[in-house]
């Protein structure tokens, strides 16, 4: 560790010594805003792009003075806006002079009472980064419409959501970051569409980002300056004939006034939703011949999903603020759950019918106390926060099984009980020095402690009398402690080349208890060290290009490592592995921009990647569905993207391709054939103007072989219509979601002897209404919350 820390103060000394020169474009533009009586005045600062409007760079200001770094334009369009003057537009020219200085900017104060004049154009959808990020811009696009955020990503290139997760092709499973801050899934859930102003989809994250995921998808809200109020009331009413009818219910409220700010929301989600998943399983071996069709119909009743939360800030100066939240969601849900099993074997056939009477309740509970400080004009920052998650949750599923064997007939009755909590408590700090105007250095820690504890008692019944079954039955510990910190050190090499370097150190300790199938007590202490770079070529105006290389970890979910039991049927239960390990991967990336083209070509080697399969269990029809560590994958993929915008159409289009090969010599994969996946991608805006907005968005997800395993395609194919209605304060949206219902998950594999071949069906294919109505006095909002759910808290699923 000790020759680690000199290899890396060593590297900083050179990298920060050898930063020099700048390229000659406008670098930072600073200024103050007064009125025609010198009167300080308060707004946005905005940077546009000269060639298609682009948001490059965007400040708010309470005391008049902003100041706008890391621009790297030639020629920009400067934007001041305020409901307290009217719009001024400003073209900047570079002319020997990096740092632009504009002295003071004389606006007109605006008239509320005079008529108002908008000047409308469709905003672009998707703008791509030097370094192979995505930023995709929602409000004031049809995306806003979307009902939540899991629904918003789904319809974002290149981001696969399915099965709990959300994936970035190419790179696999993405952490979420809300306004660079890493979140949990459920706050990410709960996170109002109303309030999202863009979404970064950054493939090639540094090391100030957790080493966790191989992908960050950070979230950014509006956040703006204007003292007053502001809220929307939303409602969605959703029609399937797969699953039936939801509503969802949304509100927020944002209050400012002075240096205090407010925010407030709450959605509730009430009725019907279903999945469901068919399975075979055969062993074709004469002497141990058996299949299984299995049917699992999931029935959801929403009986309380709702998400809530309030927040205060106080700002001390445009430099420094304080805020307080506190938030969360409730999972109440009901309903059944209907298996039907066929056996076939060399004993017979017989039949398994089980319903589950489900009675499920989750609480999550968050608390976060953070503080930010702009230590110097270049815009240092320093960031300081806390904060303490819990997770309760309780299972009373009443299940009944019907079985016929032989003509035999037979039934009984079980309970299982399950009670478990997850407490999480965190510290981050983060600092940024800006040494100049091309060159930054960001350091920071964290400290985690999470500590997991559940009970599972499962019981049995032939009559009326219910016993515990011992086998079924267990208790569950889990502590974990993990230390991180990290640098990231970024500046020029010459007048074209920038880059960014970075390392991530994590030490992480646990011991886990459980008296599943036996006690199992042990404990681990391990380091990781992530190393980072990224280069970035500005080649031409026109022409970019970037090389990139990431390591990443993806820890075990706490609820995969917990060996309780999930009952499905008699013979499928899921199962948590204590046994599993961490996740590495190694990821490299070249990619190049010209003009509206952006190409991506890379690779990514994972070691003991995560997955899943059904393994045959103690008796001869019984199998367990458990996460388990393959040895190792390789993946190549490519991308090519192309967006244009005109007066009355936006689209963007994307064409990829990955060839992945999974590698197994343990459980006794039968190996298959290797082909490439193709992922096609079309999402268009139709603007009539004054009338309504139309979007037809399509993606398509071609078959897969990956060695292990074989997937089959999927697709969707989405048509909304939005119009607004009394100067925009009311929003009617109708939307008809994955029309051909092709989204369904199904694919092949053969293990241990037994080939198994599954097909899921989700609630995709529905019709929506939503009405939004937005209220208040100012159309902007204040609050700069941040959060630091770190990884331990995607984990709690």
């Amino acid at each position: 560790m000790r020759f680690l820390i000199l290899v890396l103060v060593y590297l900083f000394c050179f990298l920060f010594n050898s930063a020099f020169s700048t390229a000659q474009s406008i670098q930072k533009i600073s200024g103050k805003v007064v009125n025609r009586n010198n009167e300080l005045m308060m707004g946005t600062a905005v940077v546009l792009s000269v060639h298609d409007s682009l948001i490059i760079k965007q400040q708010d200001f309470l005391d008049g003075v902003f100041q706008l770094s890391d621009i790297n334009q030639k020629e920009v369009i400067l934007k001041l806006t305020s409901a307290e003057f009217t719009d001024k537009h400003l073209n900047i020219n570079y002319s020997d002079a990096e740092n632009i200085d504009l002295s003071s900017i004389i606006v007109l104060e605006s008239n509320n009472q005079l008529n108002e004049v908008v000047v409308k154009s469709q905003p672009s959808l998707l703008k791509y980064g030097a370094n192979g990020t995505i930023d995709v811009n929602v409000a004031g696009t049809v995306l806003a419409a979307s009902s939540s955020v899991n629904e918003l990503l789904g319809r974002v290139p290149n981001v696969v959501v399915a099965e709990g997760q959300i994936s970035v092709l190419g790179k696999g499973e993405a952490i979420i970051y809300l306004n660079g801050i890493l979140i949990n899934y459920e706050r990410f859930a709960a996170i109002p569409v109303s309030q999202i102003a863009k979404i970064e989809v950054i493939s090639n994250p540094s090391a100030k980002y957790d080493a966790e995921g191989k992908a960050v998808v950070n979230i950014i809200t509006k956040q703006n300056i204007e003292n007053g109020t502001m809220g929307t009331a939303s409602q969605h009413v959703t029609v399937s004939k797969f699953a039936g009818t939801s509503t969802n219910t949304l509100l927020d409220f944002n209050y400012t006034k002075g240096k205090f700010s407010f925010i407030t929301n709450y959605g509730l989600q009430l009725g019907k939703g279903r999945e469901l998943l068919y399975t075979t399983r055969t062993r074709p071996d004469p002497d141990v011949y058996m299949k299984s069709a299995l049917t699992t119909d999931w029935q959801r009743q929403f009986n309380n999903y709702s998400n809530f939360g309030a927040g205060i800030q106080y700002t001390f100066s445009m430099n420094s603020y304080i805020s307080l939240a506190y938030s969360g969601n409730i999972e109440d849900l009901g309903g059944a759950v209907k298996s039907r099993n066929a056996i076939t074997n060399n004993s017979g056939n017989s039949f398994y019918a089980t319903d589950i009477a489900k009675n499920d309740v989750l609480l999550n509970q968050f608390i976060n106390l953070n503080y930010n400080l702009i230590t110097d004009t270049k815009g240092s920052s320093l960031f300081i926060g806390t904060q303490y998650s819990n997770y309760n949750g309780t299972v009373r599923d009443f299940i009944e099984e019907n079985s016929i064997v032989e003509e035999t007939d037979g039934k009984r009755f079980l309970k299982n009980d399950v009670g478990s909590t997850i407490n999480i408590v965190m510290s981050q700090a983060d600092y940024s020095k800006k040494i100049s105007d091309k060159t930054k250095l960001e350091l920071g820690a964290k400290f985690s402690y999470a500590a997991i504890k559940s009970g599972t008692d499962f019981f049995i019944a032939n009559t009326d009398d219910f016993e515990l079954d011992d086998t079924l039955s267990s208790d569950f510990t889990y502590k974990e402690k993990i230390s991180a910190a990290y640098f990231n050190f970024g500046s020029m090499l010459g007048e074209k080349v920038n880059f960014s370097i970075g390392a991530r150190v994590e030490s992480t300790s646990y011991d886990l208890y459980t008296n599943a199938n036996g006690v199992q007590k042990f404990g681990k202490d391990y380091e990781n060290f992530f190393p980072n770079l990224l280069l970035n070529f500005n080649l031409s105006e026109d022409w970019k290009a970037h090389f990139s290389y990431v390591s990443r970890i993806t820890r075990p979910r706490y609820q995969a490592l917990n060996p309780y039991v999930i009952y499905q049927d008699p013979f499928t239960t899921i199962e948590g592995n204590p046994n599993l390990l961490p996740e590495k991967t190694h990821a490299f990336e070249i990619g190049t921009m010209y003009k509206k083209f952006d190409f991506k070509i890379g690779y990514t080697y994972k070691i003991d990647p995560i997955s899943g399969a059904a393994l045959r269990g103690d008796t001869p029809n019984s199998y367990i569905l458990r996460s388990l560590n393959i040895e190792k994958e390789h993946t190549f993929f490519t991308s090519l993207s192309r967006s244009f915008n005109v007066k009355w159409w936006n689209s963007t289009n994307t064409v990829s391709m990955n060839l992945s090969k999974s590698v197994d010599n343990f459980y006794e994969y039968t190996l298959g054939p290797v082909k490439p996946q193709i992922y096609l991608y079309s999402n268009n805006t139709f603007t009539i103007p004054d009338l309504f907005k139309i979007q037809l968005l399509a993606w398509y997800l071609g078959d897969k072989s990956y060695g292990l395993r074989s997937e089959n395609p999927r697709s969707t194919v989405t048509l909304g219509i939005e119009r607004n209605f009394f100067k925009e304060a009311l929003r009617l949206n109708f939307t008809a979601n994955d029309i051909f219902h092709k989204f369904m998950v199904s694919g092949d594999y053969e293990v241990g002897q037994t080939q198994i071949y599954y097909h899921r069906t989700y609630t995709t294919n529905y019709f929506k209404l939503i009405a939004t109505y937005s209220f208040g006095n100012s159309k902007k909002t204040t609050y700069k919350k941040s959060e630091i759910e770190q990884t331990e808290n995607n984990r709690a699923r």
